[in-house]
């Protein structure tokens, strides 16, 4: 079978790789295909084209198929390899690039495995404590039995803690393209989210305008106040202060930033602050109740806010948290 010069027309448009092979040369590429694997394969040899056993050996089994192939235009990529026989000797072959299903798919994988061991942590300090309190002798020492119950409190408040921010991240992950329509107070707000903290330490509120409104979802804008003022505290200096900065003006955005005045932190930190599970220190963030979820939570409901969120820090000069949000109505007083 020989394709028409209308069918090799749609080649040409489609969009993902597509190669004519005939007695295993590569007789026809489409602008996608050379654009992955270079002009050079146009009368090469198709195993020198793709050059993985696995293409090899579905290539030039004679009767087509599909398999995955790893790495062939970056490394750590995946694509489908298709291959359907159009006769005895010529056969369609097209890629199609899996990566950022395979990318997700991982991260979904890692998420999951990351969840289970934060959680098997304190659960396996609380089923410990628990069978060691059912020995008559532990038991009968006021002591020891309160010093018990007091771990296995605290364990499992870092598991409903766990729990609860990985119920948060999955709510704002289902409705993320779903743009939040409620007016939103900010400076109330800001006050009302550092006031519920204040008993943790100082927190200071200043705003340039008494009132500004943004669209939103109240419930998740204090959700993020909350974390970033309840970080200042845990990991700036003891007892605060952290410093909260309202400023809108007439371009249309509003900035919040909290600023601790704590040890600050490495640079080489700062990209994946917001990444799941991430922690500077592992042993103080535990020890400080924080579940590795906070900034990923925050970074999730500011860009359902299509906002901007950023961290700024130097070592011994504190942390800066700012973000950025869109103004819903005209400021009026300052």
């Amino acid at each position: 079978m020989v394709m028409s010069s209308s069918q090799i027309a749609l080649l040409r448009l489609l969009e993902i790789p597509a190669m004519l092979v005939r007695d295993q040369r590569v007789i026809y590429a489409n602008p996608a295909a050379i654009a992955l694997l270079g002009s050079h394969i146009l009368d090469q040899d198709v195993r020198l084209a793709i050059r993985t056993p696995e293409a090899v050996n579905l290539l030039t089994s004679g009767e087509g198929g599909q398999i995955r192939v790893k790495g062939l235009s970056v490394a750590g990529s995946v694509w489908s390899l298709s291959a359907q026989q159009l006769d005895a000797s010529t056969q369609l072959v097209t890629l199609d690039d899996q990566s950022i299903q395979a990318s997700v798919a991982r991260a979904h994988a890692d998420f999951v495995a990351n969840a289970s061991h934060e959680l098997r942590t304190p659960l396996a300090a609380v089923l410990g404590y628990v069978e060691t309190l059912e020995n008559p002798k532990a038991g009968e020492d006021p002591a020891t039995r309160a010093r018990f119950l007091s771990i296995i409190r605290k364990e499992a408040l870092r598991m409903e803690a766990l729990v609860e921010d990985l119920m948060s991240l999955s709510r704002i992950e289902a409705n993320k393209h779903e743009a939040p329509n409620d007016p939103v107070e900010l400076v109330a707000l800001a006050n009302a989210s550092a006031g519920e903290l204040r008993n943790k330490g100082e927190v200071n509120v200043q705003a340039n305008t008494s009132k500004v409104i943004i669209t939103g979802d109240r419930s998740q804008i204090a959700q993020v106040l909350r974390n970033l003022i309840d970080n200042g505290l845990k990991y700036g200096k003891p007892g605060g202060p952290v410093h909260v900065n309202i400023e809108a003006t007439h371009t249309g955005w509003v900035s919040v930033t909290i600023r601790d005045e704590g040890d600050g932190i490495g640079p080489e930190h700062l990209p994946r602050l917001t990444e799941r599970f991430y922690r500077v220190d592992t042993g103080r963030s535990r020890q400080a109740g924080g579940t590795g979820l906070g900034l990923s939570i925050v970074k999730h409901v500011v860009e359902r806010h299509r906002g901007r969120f950023d961290i700024s820090s130097r070592s011994g000069e504190g942390t800066t948290a700012t973000i950025m949000l869109p103004v819903a109505n005209s400021m009026s007083d300052h």
